[in-house]
C-alpha cells in the first residue's frame, strides 16, 4: 500500500515538473459585464490543453499555457458564450455579455415614458394587510424639448373590479389601487377590426376638457385584430392555482373554482389543460389532459380543497416545468395563476417574484393572472408577476365578472396577437405646447432608477385601449398654410412583434387636428372622459380641482349607454363614491332639509 502511494505521488510530481518546464507561459486576465461588473465563477477552458479553470474574486484568473498563441472558451450562467483568441504574454480585459433576460432582472420598467415628475407626497397605500404598489402620478411634459413620449399598452382590468369591490362595501378606495389604463379597458370602447392584414387600427380625436377649459384632450385609441375562435393555435393551459389556508373563503377559491368550471366548458379536443396547486400539497393535481375530457378536468377542479402555507415560489417552478414539458409549438402555451397574492414560504418580495417569473417565462410562455380575496389580498405581487411574466392581470370579485373575464373575453384574455408591443407618440411642438399622460402611472422605484427603460406588453386578440393625453394647444394650432388641410398634432408609432418572433414591426399613425366639443363627440369617447375624471377623484389627483363629483355624476349619465349593463353598473358605482367621498356634503344637505 505504502509503494503505491510513493508512486502515485512520484508520478503526481513529475506531472507537476513536466508541466512547470512546458507552462513557458503565463495567461492572465479578468473578466467584466458590460457595466464593468467583475465576474466571478466564469467557467474558462483553454483549448490547448482541454483543461477547465474558472475566475475568482474580482473576476481575475491566471492559466499556465505553453503556446504564445491560444483560445480561450468562456460561459457563465445568463451570459452569451464566448471564444477568442489570446496572446498568452499580454494580460486580458475580457467583457461577456449578458443575455436578453439576465439584463431584464437588473433592470426597473416604466409603463410610460416621462420627465420632471415631482416626489410622492403621502399616500394612502393599503387597507388591512392588502399591499398595491407605489406610484407616481405622470404630470405635465413640456413639448419644447421633450416631444417624444412611450406608453406601454396592456389588456389588464383588474383595476375597475377591485375598485368596484371597495366601492361596494362602502369603503373608500387605496389611492395606488387606482390604475386609470385598466379601469378604461374594461370597456372595451368602440371596437373597430382593423382592415387587411394589419394587426393594428388607430383613430385618435381632439375635444375639450370638462375640468380646465384652457386645455383640451387627445384620444389616441388602438385595436388589435380579432382571432376566428374557430382557427386559433391549441391550447396548452396549465392552472396553477393556491389552495392554502388563506384561500379557504367563499371569495377565494370557490370563486375561482367556479371561474374555472367556465373556462372547461369552452375548451376544444385539441387543447390540452393540466392543473398544479401549491398549499398544504404541491404538485401535479392533474396531469396534461385533453379538452373533450371535460368530466375528468372538472372532477379535479371540484376535489381541490384549502389548507395550509403558501408556497408560491415551487408552485410557480412546477407549473413552468409542466408547461415547458408540454410546450405545443405554434399554439397558445400559458400558466395561469389564481391566487390572492399572500406568499409566506420561499421566494416572496415583489423583486424576488419579479426575478423568478422573468426566467420562468423563457421559452414562449405567457402567464394570466386572476386575484381574488379581500384583507390580505397582494395587488401589488399579483401585478408584478403579470407584467413581467409577458401576461395579463385581471381581479375577480365576484362569479359574474370570472364569466366576464374567462368566458365573454376568452380570446382577450388568453390569447396573444402581438407581444412587446410600445406606442411612441411625438407630438408637434408647434400645436402642442405641453402634455400629460393620464393614467399609465409609473412605480416609484421605477421612476427612482435611471437605468429604468419601456417594456413592452402583450395584447390579446379584438382588444380596444384607449390612451388620454390632457394636452395645452400651441400658439400655431389650427394654423395651416391651406384652409382645407388639418394640422398634424403628433405621430403615433406601434412598436411590436409576433407571438413566438423577435423581429420588431412598425405601423405608423398621423394624429390631426379634429376638434370637436365634448357635447358633441361620439358618446363612448365622452363616457372614456367620464373613466378618467372618476379615477382621477379616487387617486386624488391634484389636477381636477376645478371639478366636483356633479360633474363626474353629469357626464357619465348623458354619455352612457342605457342598454350596456357595463354603463349603468359604472353610473351606480360614482353615485356610491360620491356619498363614501363627501360625507359632510350629505349632513348639511340633511341638516337644512331638517329645518
Amino acid at each position: 500500500m505504502q509503494c503505491h502511494i510513493k508512486q502515485v505521488a512520484l508520478i503526481i510530481g513529475w506531472l507537476c515538473f513536466y508541466t512547470t518546464v512546458a507552462a513557458q507561459y503565463y495567461l492572465r486576465g479578468e473578466i467584466r459585464d458590460g457595466k464593468d461588473k467583475p465576474l466571478q465563477n466564469v467557467k474558462i477552458v483553454l483549448h490547448s490543453t482541454g483543461y477547465l479553470h474558472s475566475s475568482g474574486l474580482g473576476g481575475a484568473f491566471g492559466i499556465p499555457s505553453a503556446v504564445k498563441s491560444d483560445s480561450i472558451s468562456l460561459s457563465l450562467d445568463g451570459y452569451e458564450p464566448l471564444s477568442l483568441r489570446v496572446n498568452t504574454s499580454e494580460y486580458q480585459q475580457i467583457t461577456m455579455k449578458m443575455l436578453p433576460y439576465t439584463a431584464s432582472l437588473q433592470k426597473h420598467y416604466l409603463l410610460s415614458l416621462t420627465t420632471s415628475l415631482k416626489a410622492l407626497s403621502d399616500r394612502k397605500l393599503s387597507v388591512a394587510d392588502e399591499t398595491y404598489s407605489a406610484l407616481v402620478e405622470n404630470g405635465f411634459i413640456q413639448t419644447d424639448g421633450n416631444p417624444v413620449t412611450g406608453i406601454t399598452p396592456n389588456v389588464n382590468r383588474a383595476s375597475y373590479s377591485n375598485i368596484r369591490r371597495f366601492i361596494n362595501m362602502n369603503s373608500q378606495v387605496p389611492e395606488d389601487a387606482v390604475r386609470i389604463e385598466e379601469m378604461l379597458n374594461y370597456f372595451n370602447f368602440n371596437y373597430t377590426e382593423p382592415g387587411g392584414d394589419s394587426i393594428f387600427t388607430v383613430r385618435s380625436q381632439l375635444s375639450s376638457c370638462p375640468w380646465n377649459s384652457e386645455n383640451q384632450l387627445l384620444f389616441v385609441q388602438m385595436a388589435s385584430k380579432k382571432l376566428d375562435l374557430n382557427t386559433i393555435p391549441p391550447s396548452n393551459l396549465v392552472f396553477l392555482i393556491d389552495v392554502s389556508g388563506s384561500m379557504d373563503m367563499p371569495n377565494r377559491l370557490p370563486l375561482l373554482k367556479s371561474a374555472f368550471r367556465k373556462l372547461v366548458e369552452n375548451l376544444r379536443p385539441v387543447d390540452t389543460v393540466s392543473i398544479v396547486v401549491y398549499g398544504g400539497v404541491t404538485g401535479v393535481m392533474l396531469p396534461p389532459t385533453s379538452g373533450d375530457k371535460k368530466e375528468k378536468i372538472l372532477q379535479a377542479i371540484e376535489d381541490l380543497a384549502a389548507g395550509g402555507f403558501t408556497p408560491g415560489e415551487a408552485g410557480i417552478r412546477q407549473a413552468y416545468r409542466l408547461a415547458h414539458n408540454t410546450f405545443i409549438k405554434d399554439g397558445n402555451n400559458r400558466v395561469i395563476l389564481a391566487t390572492d397574492g399572500d406568499f409566506n414560504v420561499g421566494v416572496s418580495g415583489e423583486q424576488e417574484l419579479e426575478s423568478l417569473i422573468l426566467k420562468m417565462k423563457q421559452g414562449g410562455i405567457y402567464l394570466t393572472c386572476l386575484g381574488v380575496g379581500m384583507g390580505n389580498y397582494k395587488d401589488s405581487k399579483i401585478e408584478a408577476l403579470a407584467k413581467k411574466g409577458n401576461g395579463n392581470f385581471a381581479y375577480l370579485d365576484d362569479e359574474k365578472e370570472g364569466e366576464k373575464v374567462l368566458v365573454k373575453e376568452l380570446t382577450q384574455t388568453l390569447y396573444a396577437v402581438a407581444d412587446n408591443v410600445s406606442l411612441n407618440i411625438h407630438f408637434n411642438e408647434e400645436a402642442i405646447s405641453a402634455y400629460r399622460l393620464i393614467g399609465f402611472d409609473n412605480k416609484r422605484t421605477a421612476l427612482e432608477d435611471t437605468t429604468s427603460t419601456l417594456e413592452g406588453g402583450e395584447i390579446g386578440s379584438g382588444h380596444s385601449m384607449i390612451a388620454v393625453f390632457e394636452v395645452t394647444p400651441g400658439n400655431n394650432q389650427g394654423k395651416t398654410q391651406s384652409p382645407a388641410a388639418e394640422q398634424q398634432l403628433a405621430t403615433v408609432t406601434i412598436n411590436y412583434s409576433l407571438p413566438g418572433k423577435k423581429d420588431i414591426s412598425k405601423q405608423v399613425y398621423d394624429c390631426v387636428n379634429n376638434y370637436i366639443p365634448l357635447a358633441q363627440l361620439d358618446h363612448y369617447f365622452s363616457f372614456a372622459t367620464s373613466v378618467c375624471m372618476f379615477g382621477g377623484f379616487l387617486h386624488s389627483s391634484p389636477y381636477l380641482k376645478k371639478a366636483t363629483w356633479d360633474n363626474v355624476i353629469n357626464l357619465t349619465k348623458v354619455s352612457m349607454d342605457m342598454s350596456n349593463p357595463l354603463h349603468t353598473e359604472f353610473f351606480d358605482m360614482v353615485v356610491k363614491a360620491k356619498k363614501i367621498y363627501e360625507p359632510s356634503k350629505k349632513r348639511k344637505r340633511r341638516n337644512r332639509d331638517d329645518r
